[in-house]
Formats: C-alpha cells, sequence, structure tokens
C-alpha cells in the first residue's frame, strides 16, 4: 500500500535524453529472452471485489476514526447483508464498495475509480515524471521500483518504464535510501540535468540516462532577518508554506543563512499550512532535536502501523524557536509543532491547530481499481492525540527573547525530573 497526500503539478513535454546501455551484471533465469511480458490482473468477479474491498477494511481501519459505532462484529454483518444477493454488474460493485465505506462515516475512507487511483499512482514527487515504491529485497533492505510514470514527461520520454529499478542518482548508490530522500536527490532546478540508472524490469539491461528536468517543486521556504523592537538581538524569521520534496533541502539552507548572518533564535511559521508530505515534515522536525528524541508515534490495528519515529542525529540549530499555529495548521505541521514543543525546543503561538492527525493508506483492488482506508494516527511525544483536537499554544501572542527562554528551561527541568 501507498501512503501519502501529495500536491504536485504532474508534468508535460518531451525531455532531452542521452542514454547509454550496458549489459547486466548477473545471469537471469526463468526467461526464455528480454523481451516483456505482459501480466493480466486476475479476473475476479462482482461480489470478490465487494468482499475484497470489505477485507482491507475488516484488517486495519481504525475504529475511532469515524462518526459511527464499529467493531468486527457489526462489519462481518454488513457484509452477510450486501453478500445476501448475486451483484449483475461492476458498475454496481462499485457502488456497493462506495456506500459501503461511505457507512463507517470518516469522510477520509472512500472508493477510487481505476483512473483515480491511476492518477493517485503517478503524482510526481521527483521533478522527472515518475513516482518511486519502496520494495524489500530479500536481505531486508529496500530497493526502489517505478510505480507510475508521466506519459511523455522526462523519465518515460528518456526510457524509464514502469516496473524498473533505480539503482543511482548522479553517480551515487541509492541502495538502502528512502523513496524520499531519493526524490529529494532527483529535484533540481528546472531544465538542469541528473543522470540516473535504472534496470529494466527483473532480468532486464541496466541503462544510464541522462535526464533533463522539466518542473520542480517550487520552494516552500521563505526566510529573512529582523529586529523585533525593545530586542538587541536578531531573530530569523522562516516561513513554511507546505512541505514537499525539497522543503527539507531549502529549510537547512535558510538555517544556516540566518545564523551565519547573526540569528540569536528562530520564528518559524506554520499558519496556514495545511501539510503535504508527512515525511517531509518528520525530516524537518528531526533537524531541531537531540539524537533518540521521539518525533511522533503512530498507533493502528495493523503492527505495521504502529511505529515510534525517533531522530537519529543531533540538531542543526540550538538556539530557541517560536512557532506559529494557526486553526489552518494541520497534519505535517502539527507534527512538526509538537514535535518541537514536546522536546522542549519551541514554543507555540497563536492558536489551537486544525487536528489532522489520521494516516491514511491506498489500496489496489484485483480490478484496478482502489480504495483510501483509515489505518492509524499521529499521537505526540507527550502521547496526546492530535486528531480532532489539535494542539493548544503556550502564548496567544509572541513572547520576547527571555520569556521563551525561561518556558523552555522549565520545559528541559520537568522533562528530566
Amino acid at each position: 500500500a501507498a501512503a501519502a497526500t501529495i500536491s504536485f503539478s504532474l508534468l508535460a513535454g518531451n525531455a532531452a535524453a542521452v542514454a547509454a546501455v550496458e549489459q547486466p551484471s548477473e545471469i537471469c533465469r526463468g526467461q526464455d529472452d528480454g523481451r516483456e511480458v505482459e501480466v493480466k490482473a486476475e479476473a475476479v468477479t462482482n461480489e470478490q471485489l465487494v468482499e475484497e474491498a470489505w477485507e482491507v477494511v475488516n484488517e486495519g481501519f481504525l475504529p475511532d476514526a469515524g462518526s459511527r459505532p464499529w467493531s468486527p462484529e457489526l462489519w462481518m454483518q454488513r457484509k452477510q447483508d450486501i453478500l445476501q444477493g448475486s451483484i449483475k454488474s461492476r458498475s454496481r460493485a462499485h457502488d456497493i464498495i462506495t456506500k459501503m465505506l461511505a457507512s463507517l462515516g470518516d469522510p477520509y475512507t472512500r472508493f477510487l475509480s481505476s483512473s483515480d487511483f491511476s492518477k493517485m499512482s503517478k503524482y510526481d514527487m521527483t521533478g522527472i515524471g515518475l513516482n518511486l515504491r519502496e520494495i524489500p529485497d530479500d536481505n531486508g533492505s529496500l530497493r526502489l521500483v517505478v510505480l507510475g510514470l508521466i506519459l511523455d514527461g522526462p523519465a518515460h520520454s528518456a526510457g524509464v518504464r514502469q516496473g524498473d529499478e533505480l539503482l543511482s542518482v548522479n553517480g551515487i548508490d541509492i541502495r538502502g535510501k528512502s523513496a524520499f530522500d531519493v526524490s529529494s536527490m532527483l529535484q533540481g532546478p528546472k531544465e538542469t540535468f541528473v543522470t540516473i540508472k535504472v534496470k529494466h524490469d527483473s532480468c532486464g539491461p541496466v541503462e544510464s540516462m541522462k535526464v533533463q528536468r522539466q518542473m520542480a517543486a517550487r520552494t516552500p521556504i521563505f526566510y529573512r532577518l529582523e529586529k523585533r523592537d525593545n530586542e538587541n538581538s536578531s531573530v530569523g524569521y522562516i516561513h513554511i508554506k507546505e512541505f514537499n520534496a525539497v522543503a527539507k533541502k531549502d529549510l537547512v539552507s535558510a538555517l544556516k543563512r540566518l545564523q551565519n548572518s547573526g540569528a540569536s533564535y528562530f520564528v518559524l511559521d506554520l499558519r496556514d499550512n495545511l501539510g503535504g508530505l508527512v515525511q517531509a515534515g518528520i525530516e524537518i522536525a528531526k533537524l531541531f532535536l537531540n539524537k533518540g528524541d521521539t518525533v511522533i508515534y503512530t498507533t493502528g490495528r495493523d503492527r505495521q502501523v504502529q511505529n515510534t519515529i525517533v531522530a537519529d542525529s543531533g540538531p542543526l540549530v540550538t538556539t530557541p524557536v517560536m512557532v506559529l499555529v494557526n486553526n489552518r495548521t494541520a497534519s505535517a505541521s502539527e507534527i512538526v509543532a509538537s514535535a518541537l514543543h514536546d522536546n522542549c525546543k519551541a514554543v507555540l503561538v497563536g492558536e489551537r491547530t486544525f487536528g489532522k492527525g489520521l494516516i491514511q493508506s491506498v489500496f489496489e483492488l484485483h480490478d484496478g481499481s482502489g480504495i483510501v482506508v483509515t489505518v492509524g494516527k499521529y499521537v505526540t511525544p507527550n502521547h496526546k492525540d492530535i486528531n480532532g483536537d489539535g494542539i493548544e499554544p503556550d502564548y496567544r501572542r509572541l513572547p520576547d527573547l527571555n520569556e521563551a527562554r525561561d518556558y523552555l528551561s522549565r520545559c528541559q527541568s520537568k522533562k528530566l525530573s
């Protein structure tokens, strides 16, 4: 299952590409030749399709996500009621699935037609028109495989095909790296080139390609150095409009420039930031935390959803941080705000946040359609449920630097006691 809410423009146009073919370094067995073999989706009956969607909810749906009572017993009764008679057509099966999911009372759990599912799998995080999926290999490490391609986009025009494995970016071996990290590596200014190496199919040749970027994610980071009234020190003001594939890279650059220019502390403005890529928010939160600090907890019925995410290195900045929030600060923004606040790295200023702390996964059904299901939720390092309640700020108005320092010092003392 792929899980993300992404808002990127799709690519169009041709790419300039230079390709060099290498012979595969390993001998593949089990195929007569190197020709592509088209594998058709297994045929399923209308009843089986409905039951498949029912089973996804039965195994992973988060019960308290919906506005109506849910239990395995009630859900089993729902299936028995639905499957009493035959389902005459595929469109009728889709209607039944749509109504079945709507009965949960969760606005985020919904049906996707095959065309909508296809569009979702082809959102571009890379700037070259492809979407990557992490697949564990036999040794437990990650392989990155092309999940979706923009037709006639840069990667597609260069010869990349769905199912290809990405091996390197600009000569850097990407084995073991996450899809998010590699997507950020692929990003760059429009009309610049990136060199990628891919392996076609599981047993095909390895090919190096020089691909011209046609569209890059716009920077969501805006910053300036300013002085506040009645303060001698300078403050680095940073506004993050959304969390996308270049947010972390551009924030690191902004923090370093502001520090070198004399910033004594930072104001991080997350007002009206509705989220974006959750992983980008997590990586940005880590920039301010000590190694081992908890960023966020994820909980759900499925053990794969239950996780504790921690910072894996020391902070980039150690000066005080004030985070501005309002009632449109949501999702990934709330993860950042709570991580910095609960670890005594920042004071929160403004209004209570929106309260969007649910996790959705996207599942493909056997006929090419799909369903989005709420499977978990985010819980802050202080074990508070973000969803519905939001996060209450420490101050309504921006405190002065000394007041913020005193607050964070008391927070640290309380944390250690």
